[in-house]
C-alpha cells in the first residue's frame, strides 16, 4: 500500500511526462505497467482510449470513480521544413506567453532548444526557429517550454504537468490504499484523455456509457489558484467550476464527511477553469469535484499581474503544496466511503422549522 514517500515518487514520475491532448502515451504506458503489478485490479480502455481501473471482486454499492485527464496544454509539432517549424499548441495560453518563447523537443534531448517566432491565437498554430538545434525532429512530435531555474520550496512540488497529472497520481494512490479495504471495493478510477481541448474524452465516456448510469463521479483536477483558494491551505471539496454548480447532495455528504474526520480542506467554488465534473453532470451523472489550488496554471508565470497588465509573461513550472496533495487523496477516500451517507440538511432544517415556526403566528 503506497505510503507517503511512495505516493510523492508516484507525483514526481508522473508530472514530469511528456503529454499533450491526443497523443497521451507516455502517461498510457505508465499506468498499464502500474495495473499490470497490481492482479487484483482490471484496466479496459473504451472505445475513445480513456482507461478504466476496477477492482475485482463483487462491490456491494454503486461505483464511486475519481476521473482525471492524462494530457496537459503542449506544442505539438505539424510540420519541418528546414529551419522553420511548425506547430499547433493544444490547451488554453495566452498569446502574450509565446512571444520569443523558448521550446524543448524531449525526444532529441534538453539541450536542443527552439524558439517561437509566430503565433496566431486563433488558430492556435505558429512557427518555431530550429536555431543552432540539429536534432531530428519529426511531425507529431511534443514540445514543451523551457522554464527558467525553480526557486526550491521544501512544502511545493514544482513540475511541468501537474495539470492533471497530480490528478491522475492522488486518484491512483487512492486506489492503491483502497484495494486493501473491503468496503471500498466499488471506488475506480477513469483516466480521460483530451481534456485541455474541450473536456473531449470525459464527453466521450459520458456519452457512450463508459461509466455504469449509477456511478458516483469525482472530478480530480489542479484548478487555479485564487484569491480565497491558496495552495497550502488544504485540498478541496469544489462546489462547482467556471459552467456551473456541482450536484448538492454529494458535494454535501462528502463536505460533512471530511468535516466529521477531521480532515484539513477548503469549500470553494473554483472559477478560474472548467473540469469533467461538468460534463457528467449535465449528461446524467452525479458529478463533484475534488482538487487542490494550483500555482502557474497552464505554465503560465505571474498570471494574475499579466492578466491585469502590470506583469511579465515567463513560462513557469507548475507548483502544488505536498500537504495539500496529500490531503487530496484522503478526501477521495473519504468520498468514495460517504457517497451513500444521508445528507443531514433537510432533516436539520425540518427541526429548525419546527422549533421556531410559533414566529409565524
Amino acid at each position: 500500500m503506497a505510503n507517503r514517500a511512495t505516493a510523492e515518487k508516484w507525483l514526481r514520475e508522473l508530472t514530469n511526462l511528456v503529454t499533450a491532448s491526443g497523443l497521451e502515451d507516455e502517461v498510457v504506458d505508465w499506468v498499464t505497467t502500474w495495473v499490470k503489478r497490481r492482479t487484483d485490479l482490471n484496466l479496459t480502455v473504451d472505445s475513445g482510449g480513456n482507461l478504466l481501473i476496477t477492482q475485482k471482486g463483487r462491490k456491494r454499492r454503486a461505483p464511486v470513480v475519481a476521473v482525471a485527464h492524462m494530457d496537459h496544454p503542449a506544442f505539438v509539432i505539424t510540420s519541418v521544413d528546414d529551419d522553420v517549424i511548425g506547430f499547433e499548441f493544444r490547451g488554453g495560453v495566452d498569446a502574450i506567453y509565446f512571444s520569443g518563447a523558448r521550446v524543448r523537443i524531449p525526444k532529441i534531448g534538453g539541450a536542443h532548444m527552439l524558439e517561437v517566432t509566430s503565433y496566431d491565437p486563433k488558430t492556435q498554430r505558429g512557427t518555431m526557429s530550429r536555431g543552432m538545434s540539429r536534432g531530428t525532429i519529426e511531425a507529431g512530435d511534443i514540445g514543451m517550454w523551457v522554464f527558467p531555474p525553480p526557486i526550491t520550496d521544501e512544502g511545493l512540488h514544482q513540475a511541468p504537468a501537474c495539470d492533471d497529472l497530480a490528478g491522475v497520481a492522488a486518484a491512483l494512490v487512492a486506489l492503491d490504499r483502497a484495494r486493501k479495504r473491503d468496503d471500498l471495493k466499488h471506488y475506480a478510477v477513469l483516466l480521460t484523455r483530451a481534456e485541455e481541448v474541450g473536456l473531449i474524452g470525459a464527453l466521450h465516456a459520458a456519452i457512450n456509457g463508459t461509466l455504469p448510469a449509477d456511478a458516483r463521479v469525482l472530478s480530480i483536477e489542479t484548478s487555479r489558484e485564487l484569491p480565497d483558494a491558496r495552495v497550502g491551505d488544504g485540498a478541496i471539496i469544489r462546489t462547482g467550476d467556471r459552467a456551473t454548480v456541482f450536484d448538492r447532495d454529494l458535494t454535501n455528504r462528502i463536505s460533512n464527511a471530511a468535516a466529521k474526520g477531521g480532515i484539513v480542506h477548503q469549500r470553494k467554488l473554483m472559477a478560474g477553469g472548467g473540469c469533467e465534473a461538468t460534463a457528467f453532470g449535465a449528461l446524467g451523472y452525479q458529478a463533484t469535484g475534488l482538487c487542490v489550488a494550483l500555482r502557474n496554471w497552464h505554465n503560465r508565470g505571474n498570471l494574475d499581474a499579466v492578466e491585469a497588465g502590470k506583469g511579465h509573461a515567463v513560462p513557469m513550472p507548475e507548483e502544488i503544496s505536498l500537504d495539500d496533495f496529500h490531503g487530496l487523496i484522503d478526501l477521495i477516500l473519504i468520498a468514495a466511503e460517504a457517497a451513500d451517507d444521508p445528507d443531514p440538511l433537510p432533516e436539520r432544517l425540518r427541526k429548525l422549522y419546527e422549533d421556531n415556526k410559533h414566529y409565524l403566528d
